[in-house]
């Protein structure tokens, strides 16, 4: 029986990466297994790629430039590691996918059909069972975000507050057109909280 895809999205400092292990443990507990990875990265060529794109300087890349990588590395991802661990029954759980792209480059006046088209060419077009959009603010992000990082913000957490407003817009929008596939999660309670309410939504998918 083929796996099932899940991933945690949102904007800097919603807590992706602290619910993406939450999750995973969650799903293991329950008997299933998991493979927990992250974008960019997740395939030794991704993580080759993440290094160029999250750090440097603003100017470092256009906007054309970081979609087609961000492209590049998730073609990889998916090839080497989350379509092979669907096909042997595993739960992948992924800490941003193609939905980053959409609103980040979008953020940056990338077109969503142009970043849908070399998705469908990359990686077959290939979508979660689930997204958890983990929604909060993006000034509360922020400060979560540069608290956590200090001076080693990467390329997108040191970009205009304007910027981040535009990342959560995107976000709402996809969620807004895409409510059977994207879950919005309010992210500003506790870890515990916010690990709750992603289970509810994800208890209609679990064996």
């Amino acid at each position: 029986m083929r796996g099932r895809f899940v991933t945690l999205e949102g904007g800097e400092g919603a807590g992706k990466s602290t619910q993406s292990h939450l999750l995973a443990t969650a799903l293991e507990a329950r008997g299933l297994r998991v493979v927990l990875t992250r974008e960019p990265g997740g395939s030794e060529g991704a993580e080759a790629v993440r290094t160029l794109l999250m750090h440097g300087d603003q100017g470092r890349w256009s906007a054309r430039a970081e979609t087609l990588l961000f492209a590049a590395a998730r073609t990889d991802h998916v090839e080497k590691l989350i379509e092979p661990a669907l096909a042997a029954g595993a739960w992948v759980v992924c800490d941003r996918f193609v939905d980053s792209t959409r609103a980040y480059q979008g953020a940056s006046g990338i077109d969503d059909a142009d970043i849908l088209a070399l998705h469908a060419f990359g990686s077959h077009g290939l979508l979660p069972d689930r997204t958890m959009l983990l929604a909060l603010s993006p000034k509360c992000g922020l400060e979560r975000a540069t608290e956590r990082d200090g001076a080693d913000a990467d390329r997108f957490v040191a970009r205009d507050a304007a910027f981040h407003d535009r990342v959560a817009t995107a976000f709402d929008a996809i969620a807004a057109r895409e409510p059977a596939r994207v879950r919005r999660i309010p992210a500003g309670g506790g870890p515990g909280q916010v690990a709750s309410a992603i289970w509810t939504e994800l208890r209609d998918l679990l064996p």
